[in-house]
């Protein structure tokens, strides 16, 4: 009994140390997707449909990132997160922190990537980074990485960037 529940350890040791290295490199891999060209922000069951020239003709922000994947500095041009938010019936500002603190959002892109954000981590009094839904880089198209991207200028690798950025939904965790 001991050699065969041995054997059961030294085969869940052999799989997890090959397993690791194919995440590893699917980490950084990008799924073949179709371009976004409109983003719908879905909160408290009610959804707004954007398209990029909606996103383009809020005010815009443009910061300056190191993208760590590919070693090169970027600059990206977008509308901030809390001002679509704002549009959207949730100011993400000091009245709303209460409800802030509780909600986090999901975004996701056309190739069925996303990511988590804690709300807060979009409000200024909160954070100091920004996080926008860029519509350039350089002041050029997006190419490959579609219309719309999500950009977090205080992350110190690109994981929660999101590229083809078609959805973002806020759900409260109470």
């Amino acid at each position: 009994m001991v050699t065969l529940c041995f054997a059961c350890f030294s085969f869940v040791g052999v799989y997890a140390q090959t397993a690791a290295p194919a995440d590893t490199m699917a980490e950084h891999a990008h799924a073949t997707a179709p371009p976004s060209n409109s983003l719908t922000v879905t909160m408290d069951g009610k959804s707004t449909k954007f398209s990029v020239a909606d996103i383009q003709a809020l005010p815009q922000t443009t910061v300056n990132v190191h993208n760590e994947h590919t070693k090169v500095d970027e600059s990206y041009t977008g509308v901030l997160l809390g001002d679509l938010l704002a549009k959207c019936g949730l100011p993400v500002d000091k009245t709303t922190h209460r409800k802030m603190l509780r909600s986090y959002l999901i975004a996701e892109g056309t190739d069925k990537y996303w990511v988590l954000y804690s709300v807060t981590e979009i409000e200024f009094s909160e954070h100091t980074d920004n996080v926008i839904v860029a519509t350039s880089m350089s002041g050029k198209p997006l190419g490959d990485d579609g219309q719309l991207k999500l950009i977090d200028s205080g992350d110190k690798k690109p994981q929660r960037w999101v590229r083809n950025l078609t959805a973002i939904t806020v759900k409260s965790a109470e």
